[in-house]
């Protein structure tokens, strides 16, 4: 028996074959959308070509499908039904790394991307193998997740708007309005869930039609040439450090770690949320410990496969309560599904072709829905009390703020030395700005366990 009476499969239930392959399917395609849109973001800004971003996507893909299967394993991971995908979090901080080393090209930056994710990497999983992650927690409250995860999702509104939707506008509105439609407005499920997805799908299709018609001509930021569809391989097998010998760098690792905080606060949140959704009580010190310890080790694996971060989806969360369907197997099998897809490379290059102000119109709604989820978080603590406010208030604020100006005083902090620049790499982040002050303030300043939202619940 469950104590969820939602959940049709328990963590541990093996269901039959085509409930196995179905349901596993539905997960990737829950999680297709954001985890793709990941390295479509970072490979443009990069410079790196159709063809290269389409080999990206597959390497995005193995990595995801390894770290999934390692995040369901209950001695190496949480073991819970949760699934790892391209992380938002990283967004930011990667941005700033291509910044330093864009000039060098693309197959460099990701040398240097890949040596952050691995040093990285292994720090957070040694804190959390450690169970040292089980002490920090304990300063990680709503008060402080809610304008960490604010600032991930509202600092990337120019990356949204400037950079993409505002190539060409008729195409990203309508992407906005169709997620709109499919998501709240039409009251049918599967549009429900694949609503960012179908809303992608649909307005490829439509400027593929107007390209082939000619309405959209070579140069139109919504033109599509499937060129190197056509020239891409049936099948490939990504490798090893496909993008070369991973570069170290303390910059690059300072950065990264903003990312990693961010990714620590939000797992422990998404252990709490999949517990719940799967019938299971709340998640132990040792099951977070350990969870913890393999966002890191997928990282870093991620590092070598030339990849990027990973991370806990709180989308696939939510399928899992919607379905009942709370049975690791099943995400282990979307897992083997994501390796499968890996493998194929006309499917990465079709997915590179989709034009940025596709891209542009599915990145408002999510990096908005991103923000949105650090207020509800809020929820938890008590937003009445003048003193949530005003840490709240002060830590958003700063985030928006203060690294707009770090930027552009690198001398300042290059004089410290190698610190200096640790310091310069980390501050330069939104959400890590964000989750020091918030976390710094929350701790210094008395308040209530229910004041500050911690063992609440949102029903």
């Amino acid at each position: 028996m469950h104590k969820n009476k939602r959940v049709i499969f328990g963590v541990n239930d093996v269901p039959p074959f085509t409930i196995l392959l179905l349901a596993g399917a539905q997960h990737v395609l829950t999680l297709f959308g954001a985890t793709t849109l990941v390295p479509l973001i970072l490979g443009p800004e990069m410079g790196m070509t159709r063809a290269e971003i389409g080999f990206f996507i597959s390497c995005v893909y193995l990595a995801m499908g390894i770290a999934t299967l390692i995040q369901t394993h209950p001695k190496l991971g949480s073991g819970l039904p949760i699934v790892q995908g391209s992380s938002f979090s990283f967004i930011p901080p990667i941005m700033t790394i291509i910044g330093i080393y864009k000039a060098m090209g693309p197959n460099v930056v990701m040398q240097y991307v890949g040596g952050a994710l691995i040093s990285g990497g292994l720090l957070l999983s040694f804190l959390g193998y450690s169970r040292i992650v089980g002490y920090i927690r304990k300063i990680i409250t709503p008060v402080v997740i809610g304008p960490t995860i604010m600032a991930i999702g509202f600092s990337l509104a120019p990356t949204a708007v400037q950079y993409n939707a505002a190539n060409y506008w008729p195409i990203s509105l309508l992407v906005v309005f169709l997620i709109f439609l499919f998501s709240l407005v039409v009251k049918n499920q599967y549009l429900n869930i694949f609503s960012v997805l179908t809303s992608i799908v649909t307005t490829y299709l439509l400027c593929l039609a107007l390209s082939a018609l000619g309405i959209f001509a070579t140069g139109h930021p919504a033109y599509i040439d499937l060129t190197e569809v056509f020239k891409a391989p049936w099948f490939r097998f990504t490798g090893i450090m496909p993008w070369g010998a991973p570069k170290f760098s303390v910059v690059a690792f300072g950065t990264g770690l903003a990312g990693f905080f961010s990714v620590m606060i939000e797992s422990i949140g998404d252990y709490h949320s999949c517990s719940y959704a799967a019938g299971l009580d709340d998640p132990s010190s040792e099951t977070i410990s350990r969870g913890i310890g393999a966002e890191g080790f997928n990282c870093a694996i991620s590092g070598m496969l030339g990849g990027v971060a990973t991370t806990s989806y709180t989308e696939n969360i939510g399928l899992i309560g919607l379905t009942g369907v709370a049975s690791r197997w099943v995400v282990r099998t979307g897992a083997v599904i994501l390796i499968l897809m890996s493998t194929i490379g006309k499917l990465g290059a079709l997915i590179a072709t989709i034009p940025s102000p596709i891209i542009g119109g599915a990145y408002i709604s999510l990096f908005g829905v991103i923000g949105a989820l650090g207020i509800q978080v809020l929820m938890r603590a008590d937003m009445g009390s003048q003193r949530n406010v005003l840490i709240v208030g002060f830590a958003f604020l700063m985030a928006l703020g203060l690294p707009g100006w770090i930027e552009q005083n690198h001398a300042v902090f290059s004089t410290l030395g190698v610190l200096g620049d640790v310091i310069w790499a980390i501050l330069k982040t939104p959400m890590a700005v964000a989750g020091i002050c918030a976390a710094v303030c929350d701790s210094l300043i008395p308040g209530t366990d229910e004041e500050r939202g911690i063992g609440v619940k949102l029903e």
